[in-house]
């Protein structure tokens, strides 16, 4: 066969593999180790990883560095861990290296955490394998912690992907991340997945660990967008960091925004990140305004 059929069949595996190949691939598409040298002196195949090759161009991409670490764990490896639960979704930051699960026995590489000789049931998701949902959470829970795996269990709440019954039976009793997923389990609460910023997670905290009632996190009021709505007790809490809400012009919307909340019977108050660090007058605050 010629080396412009090789090409193409190369391209067609590699195209459905995010520009990506592996050795393996290559020698089963029949080509010889000199051919693959060749066309690596001739910066057509270039490498990536050991045993993983991009093809035809050195465009970065991030679905290429994960198909990258796939071909790199071999046959029936998926994306896993905190590497998985960003790719579906589950979290909104990216993890800084990439972690994926096998059931073959490999080595980790810079860049690259492989979990070997895991037999893990898998699903794909845009293009991808990954660890199903159970496995996926429990995985999470032995490395991350608690309040980054009561994150994505509210965040799958959220998308309605969240089976709890089946996450619960696939646990594996002693096996590690189990006892904190179920405590995650335990204190689950699916508002966390409303939450947009740190300022908003650490009023919930405040909120649970004081037993207040919990509010409803970014509403719509009047066209205002509201950080935290009590709607029974009529209350409207607006949370600011550190710097933020100082200039004139800002000073001058958070007024209107004040007013228009007062026009729709809410009672607005203002929150610092200080404030909510020190937490005790916050509590008391909003234990006397919800009790109303």
């Amino acid at each position: 066969m010629s080396k412009f059929a090789d090409k193409v069949r190369l391209g067609e595996i590699s195209g459905r593999q995010f520009g990506r190949i592996s050795r393996a691939q290559l020698k089963a598409l029949g080509l010889a180790d000199s051919t693959i040298a060749s066309w690596r002196r001739d910066g057509y195949l270039y490498r990536v990883l050991p045993g993983v090759y991009g093809v035809g161009h050195r465009a970065p991409s991030i679905e290429a560095d994960l198909a990258a670490a796939l071909l790199y764990a071999g046959p029936g490896a998926a994306l896993s861990h905190a590497t998985g639960a960003w790719w579906v979704g589950l979290l909104e930051k990216r993890p800084r290296g990439i972690q994926v699960s096998t059931p073959r026995h490999r080595g980790s590489v810079p860049g690259v955490r492989v979990y070997g000789r895991r037999d893990r049931e898998r699903i794909v998701h845009r293009g991808l394998a990954v660890t199903s949902l159970p496995e996926l959470l429990q995985d999470l829970a032995a490395t991350e912690p608690l309040r980054t795996v009561r994150r994505a269990l509210a965040n799958a709440d959220y998308r309605g992907s969240l089976d709890l019954r089946a996450v619960e039976a696939a646990l594996r009793r002693g096996s590690r991340g189990a006892a904190r997923l179920r405590a995650a389990i335990a204190v689950h609460q699916p508002s966390l997945a409303l939450t947009k910023s740190r300022l908003e997670r650490m009023l919930l905290t405040i909120c649970e660990e004081e037993e207040l009632p919990l509010p409803e996190f970014n509403v719509m009021v009047d066209g205002w967008q509201v950080d935290a709505l009590w709607r029974k007790a009529r209350l409207a809490v607006e949370l600011d960091g550190y710097g933020n809400h100082h200039t004139p012009a800002q000073l001058r919307r958070d007024r209107r925004k004040e007013m228009d909340l007062r026009a729709q019977r809410l009672t607005p108050i203002r929150y610092s990140e200080e404030q909510l660090i020190e937490r005790r007058q916050v509590a008391r605050e909003l234990r006397q305004a919800t009790r109303r």
